[in-house]
């Protein structure tokens, strides 16, 4: 994984780890409903952007040279894969 990519999604993670905590003292609180959907539906948006960036790197690096080594099959499987999950969302 490129070194750029690798600190930018250890950094969100973190933050997302963060959010989690927060997360659970609002449940552990009584926080209102609302404001914990809330704070969860933040938390998969940040989660969907980590993907966005491991896809992003995935596909600019290891796609790459699976096309210019013969294995297109290869990328091709991977790439439908990626998108079904994205599909379930």
């Amino acid at each position: 994984m490129n070194g750029d990519i690798k600190k930018r999604a250890s950094r969100r993670l973190k933050i997302i780890e963060g959010q989690i905590r927060g997360l659970q003292k609002m449940v552990e609180d009584d926080a209102y409903c609302v404001d914990i959907i809330t704070q969860a539906s933040a938390i998969k948006e940040a989660l969907s952007g980590v993907e966005d960036l491991l896809l992003e790197n995935h596909l600019s690096t290891h796609v790459i040279h699976q096309i210019k080594s013969g294995k297109e099959a290869t990328a091709t499987e991977e790439i439908l894969k990626v998108y079904k999950l994205k599909r379930k969302k």
